[in-house]
């Protein structure tokens, strides 16, 4: 069966998480202190277990293990056991806010994530569009400490200039305090009809005809193509199996190659599952009262830092590795890096065919269950032509309650904005250049930074499990698994 496990949803638990209906629709431009954060959310469409797409005339309704709403003017029903992930927009009062995310049901259902209360990551960065503030950014995920930060690179799709300005506004919607080192954005001018799109360090690739895999299946046959074919709302998000068996999955993918082609452009758009953010928290919690500890050595010491690092690709919870079929067999090929879990920018990975003969490339991932969301991959054998960035750097930054704020986010260096608190937020505003005739514009964000969990640390370290997570292989894995059955198992015994 493709997609999530079926499992019946109670109607009682997910009315609580899911149905607070939004209010007026007038839309206009505010000040950063007036401009109050998303606090509805109503379900806008779904995607079930077959990968069908469905968006509804107006908010749905889940009632008796079943949601209701309406399509083209028609009534629609569907049983929740169908369902693979809701999509819901969030909004605050006037729309002054807008996001759009997906909830894997498996998630819902369980208690997590539709409050974003026990999202586990990151800042969100909204873009003005001429009418509203819109969701498009979620900058480096998986940075849980300062020796970890690191820069981000998407872009902003919904950005465009107002008199002459973009304005970002950056906000922490989650218990966490998030340190924003730098913040600017890159502008290119383009021939129209071309896509430019970043690599994990920021180099810009132009992105010519994308060829989808031709073949995609898992360990167990199961077709996967149509999911994992084009960037939409059908995901491939298995999470972990409540008895602790199938920890990972095994996805091989073929693709045509011309068969002088030597390299290409691996164009992905997937990343950290929601699952896999909350488990951050569980991983941290190990540690009890020493998480302090941790976070020292992490960041005083770069070979710690490091060694997280390492860990973290043995495991490939928050990085996944790509293996490339070559003559002499399977191959490291690349790394890909997580990001999200609401958000997930499409990225170019290049990739060497040198050792890779005949018209077709296979690659091999194996992702753990729950920590990846899976929604496309392509192949790109076009060369790469000339762009020119311009680096836009903020003219105004101001937050809501420390005032200006914009010598914090100007360079990469020692000085911070820090968002301690829940409802911290700070509007930027950038000069926006004219646009370059018979071009196209491409503007991406270019952050660094990193955030701490709201921990509240008790209780002595479990040093017998953060053994066995450092020394065996697949540990991570298993822990995760439990952790799902736990929570799953609490969730079904208290309805």
């Amino acid at each position: 069966m493709l997609g999530l496990q079926k499992r019946s949803v109670a109607s009682a638990l997910l009315a609580t998480y899911l149905l607070q209906l939004a209010a007026c629709h007038h839309i206009a431009q505010v000040e950063t202190s007036q401009v109050t954060l998303p606090t509805a959310e109503e379900v806008v469409g779904i995607t079930t277990i077959d990968g069908l797409s469905t968006r509804f005339d107006g908010p749905a309704r889940i009632d008796n293990d079943s949601l209701y709403g309406s399509v083209k003017h028609h009534p629609y029903a569907i049983a929740m056991s169908e369902v693979q992930r809701l999509w819901f927009k969030r909004s605050a009062p006037g729309l002054t806010i807008l996001a759009i995310i997906g909830v894997t049901v498996g998630v819902a259902v369980i208690g997590l994530a539709i409050a974003l209360a026990t999202k586990q990551s990151c800042p969100f960065v909204y873009s003005y569009d001429g009418e509203k503030y819109v969701f498009d950014a979620e900058p480096y995920g998986g940075a849980i400490t300062q020796g970890l930060e690191r820069d981000d690179y998407g872009e902003l799709e919904h950005l465009r200039a107002v008199n002459g300005q973009y304005r970002l506004l950056v906000s922490n919607e989650v218990p966490e305090t998030q340190m924003t080192n730098l913040m600017e954005l890159m502008v290119v001018d383009h021939p129209a009809g071309m896509r430019v799109v970043a690599d994990e360090r920021g180099g810009l690739h132009t992105v010519g005809q994308l060829l989808p895999p031709t073949t995609a299946v898992d360990q167990n046959g199961h077709n996967l193509q149509p999911w994992l074919a084009a960037t939409d709302q059908s995901i491939w998000e298995p999470l972990p199996v409540a008895d602790g068996t199938g920890l990972r999955d095994q996805i091989v993918m073929t693709f045509p190659k011309p068969r002088d082609a030597t390299s290409a452009k691996l164009v992905v758009n997937a990343g950290t599952g929601l699952w896999g953010s909350y488990m951050i928290r569980s991983l941290l919690q190990l540690r009890g009262r020493e998480v302090g500890k941790w976070y020292d050595a992490v960041d005083g010491n770069p070979e710690s830092a490091d060694s997280v690092r390492a860990w973290n690709l043995r495991e490939e919870l928050y990085a996944l590795k790509i293996d490339v079929a070559e003559r002499d067999g399977w191959n490291p090929g690349a790394l890909m890096p997580g990001g999200g879990p609401f958000i997930t920018e499409d990225r170019v990975i290049p990739l060497d065919l040198s050792d890779v003969s005949g018209d077709s490339v296979r690659i091999r991932i194996r992702p753990p269950r729950g920590f990846w969301a899976l929604n496309s991959f392509n192949l790109d054998y076009s060369p790469d032509q000339p762009l020119r960035a311009d680096t836009l750097r903020p003219v105004q930054a101001r937050d809501v309650r420390q005032g200006d704020v914009l010598p914090s986010l100007l360079a990469s260096d020692d000085r911070y904005y820090a968002m301690p608190n829940t409802g911290d937020r700070a509007q930027l505003v950038f000069a926006a250049p004219p646009a370059r005739p018979g071009t196209e514009r491409t503007i991406l964000l270019h952050s660094r930074g990193y955030y701490r969990l709201h921990l509240t640390p008790t209780g002595d370290p479990d040093t017998t499990m953060l053994q066995r997570l450092a020394d065996v292989p697949g540990a991570a894995a298993e822990f995760s698994a439990q952790q799902f059955s736990r929570r799953l198992v609490g969730a079904q015994t208290s309805h």
